[in-house]
């Protein structure tokens, strides 16, 4: 039903120009991606997310919405008796909302490339002044923005920074990064 009315025009699918981020090649990592964005999303740790805190969680992300259509798509996914969305009615959602964007998802972990791509982007988002490298601060400011309290304590932050600092410089570098999300991957397949 909401896949109708999304491929049908009648959601508009373009509040900000899709990224190719928005699906990982990687099946695991992106299950893993999702999982964390649900968590951070339900507010109230119910195992819900409900139209109220998804909205909440899309201001806090800088992306504005229409209520009304928010809610007409998000409502499709909720199951009857339900009073948001489950983690499987999520990733649904999300998958409806990918096929709608990019077309189906022919998902091909063969395809390196298009994997370094999403990693690169996935670093982008902490490198923010665009050194190469993620500093303590640079990740604070994003767990920060992304409503976690890893993100309230400098310590936490350099003592994240330092688990995954294979050189002791105090940064992570794009190669380190890239360790670090495919030690991620093996570890949630």
């Amino acid at each position: 039903m909401a896949e109708q009315a999304i491929l049908a025009g009648q959601i508009k699918p373009s509040l900000v120009p899709p990224s190719s981020s928005f699906r990982l090649r990687s099946k695991s990592l992106n299950s893993l991606r999702l999982r964390r964005v649900f968590d951070l999303f339900d507010k109230n740790g119910d195992e819900y997310i409900t139209v109220a805190e998804l909205a909440d969680a899309l201001a806090r992300l800088g992306l504005t919405t229409n209520p009304s259509e928010l809610e007409f798509t998000v409502s499709a996914f909720i199951q009857p008796g339900t009073i948001g969305l489950d983690f499987n009615d999520f990733q649904n959602l999300h998958r409806t909302l990918g096929d709608a964007l990019f077309g189906t998802d022919p998902i091909n972990p063969s395809d390196n490339n298009n994997e370094e791509a999403d990693m690169r982007e996935a670093f982008n988002v902490f490198d923010e002044d665009g050194d190469g490298f993620i500093s303590a601060q640079e990740l604070k400011t994003v767990l920060e923005k992304l409503g976690l309290s890893e993100g309230q304590s400098m310590d936490r932050v350099q003592l994240m920074i330092c688990s995954v600092d294979k050189d002791s410089d105090g940064r992570v570098d794009f190669g380190e990064f890239k360790t670090m999300m495919k030690t991620i991957d093996v570890e949630s397949s």
